[in-house]
This record gives C-alpha cells, structure tokens and sequence, in this order.
C-alpha cells in the first residue's frame, strides 16, 4: 500500500509541475507565433535554426507548427528533420521536473545536433533529388492562431481546458504512472551494472524505441536516467530518435516522408548516441 501512495503522490506531483509548464509555454507559442512562422519561410539555415529552436521548446505545439508547414510545402525537409530531433515532446517536462540539471544539456545538445543533420538532410535531397511530399494539406493539429491571445476566456477554454487538460493530461498521467510503477517495481533489476545487455545494446535498443511516434517510452528512459540507472548517452540516443507524437500527422498525409525523416533521425541517435558512450557518457 505504501509503494501504490509513493507512486500515486510522485505521478501527481509530476504532473502538475508538467500542467503549469504546459500552460506557461502554450501561451508563449501563441503570443509569438508569427514571428515563428516568419523566421521558418527564410533561407534553409535559418529554417533549420528557427525549426531547431521550436522543437526545442518542451511540448508538441512547436514540432506541430514545423509539421504543419512542411505539410504545406512552406520549409524544407532540413527544417522538418531539425524540429523532430531538437523535440522531446512532453517528455522535455518530465525531464525538467525530475532532472533539472540535465535537462538544458539534453536539450541543447538535440537541438544544436538537430540544426546541423537538418542542413545535412536538406543537402542530401537537393544533390540526389529525392522526391517529397509536395504541398499536400491535409487537416493537422493546429492551434486556433487567429484568435486573440489576450482573450482569457478564449486561452483557458479552448488551450487550457481543451488542449492541455483534456487532449494531454490523461495520457500524460497514465504513462507517468505506469512507467513509475514499472521503475519501482522493476528497480532491483534494473542497475546498468545488472542487466543482461551492455551499454552498446542499450544503445541500440534506445535507438529502436524511439522509433515508435509516442512519448510514453521516452518517459521511462527519462524516469530511468534521473535515478542513475541509464547512462547520459543511452538518454541522449532516444531524445535525437523520438519525436514524441509530433510526427503522426505527416504519417496520415505521406509514409514516405515520414520514414525518410525516422530513418535520418534513427542513424543520427545511434552516431551521437555511442559516441558519447564510447567518451564515457
């Protein structure tokens, strides 16, 4: 009973330190949203750094806005491929509320990693011409950007209520709590010293977690570091590989993108990933 209490208070305190940082940054998104959407229409580098910064910015709101230009043929593949390693999703909040001392290496380092594979990427597709999407506009998740951001009403309503508590939370809370419990009751066994599988290979399987477009994994590998049981690269390889859910619309509107960018962001996590093993990370 008490380990059940220890697990619900910590989800719970997770949570809402997660809650107040969600409703801080969904009003910075939209209060500047503009000057977002005017940085990521420039010059491919500045593209990548704009697309960087945004991914970079805890959440999904920032990663969706990338999506949903790249969608509409507005910036490149460059800037698609720098926002979805520079995000870690909501997993960025838990990250920051369980290892703040970390937390701005982590992030920093995706999203420096993600600005340069994004000029790589973009590279690559001009010199061997691969075919994209083409602006396809499908419906994305998109926040209501018209409406005025002064509005209390209309920001607790419609981000608040609808956005956050209602489409964020419940999963958010779920996962926390099963990734706690499964930490907790799985601690014993889970010392890096213990595990049938070396450093490499918890690489590597960071790297194919990341894959899936979820963010619920990350939160364990996240929950798993601040305890000291993981290393700083195996954390490092699943922050550059996953995206959190901020690719599932491009998944509706062209596989084939989708894949393109998995893959670069698969290879460029598993590269970063043993090298800072292979530096004592």
């Amino acid at each position: 009973m008490e380990t059940v209490v220890k697990i619900l208070t910590m989800t719970l305190k997770i949570t809402a330190i997660v809650f107040v940082m969600m409703v801080v940054i969904e009003y910075i998104q939209l209060r500047f949203h503009r000057q977002m959407r005017r940085g990521l229409t420039g010059p491919i580098w500045l593209q990548c750094l704009v697309a960087a910064g945004l991914g970079a910015i805890p959440g999904c709101a920032g990663t969706f806005l990338v999506v949903s230009l790249y969608m509409r043929g507005l910036v490149g593949f460059g800037a698609l491929t720098a926002a979805t390693i520079a995000t870690a999703g909501d997993g960025a909040l838990v990250l920051l509320a369980e290892a703040p001392q970390t937390a701005p290496l982590i992030l920093g380092l995706c999203g420096v990693i993600g600005v340069l594979a994004g000029l790589a990427a973009e590279a690559i597709v001009r010199k061997y011409n691969i075919p994209l999407c083409q602006e396809c506009r499908p419906e994305v998740h998109d926040e209501d950007l018209h409406a005025p951001a002064g509005s209390p009403m209309h920001f607790i309503r419609e981000h608040v209520y609808h956005h956050i508590i209602r489409g964020h939370l419940p999963s958010l809370f779920l996962w926390l709590l099963g990734a706690l419990a499964a930490v907790e009751l799985l601690q014993p066994y889970l010392q890096v010293e213990q595990l049938p599988v070396g450093p490499v290979a918890l690489v590597l399987i960071a790297a194919a977690i990341g894959i899936l477009p979820e963010s619920g994994a990350h939160l364990a590998f996240v929950l798993l570091y601040a305890k000291g049981q993981i290393p700083l690269s195996v954390l490092l390889t699943i922050s550059v590989v996953q995206d959190g859910h901020g690719l599932i619309p491009l998944l509706s509107a062209s596989l084939r993108d989708s894949i393109y960018v998995k893959v670069v962001n698969f290879v460029v996590g598993l590269v970063v990933g043993l090298a800072a093993l292979a530096l004592g990370y």
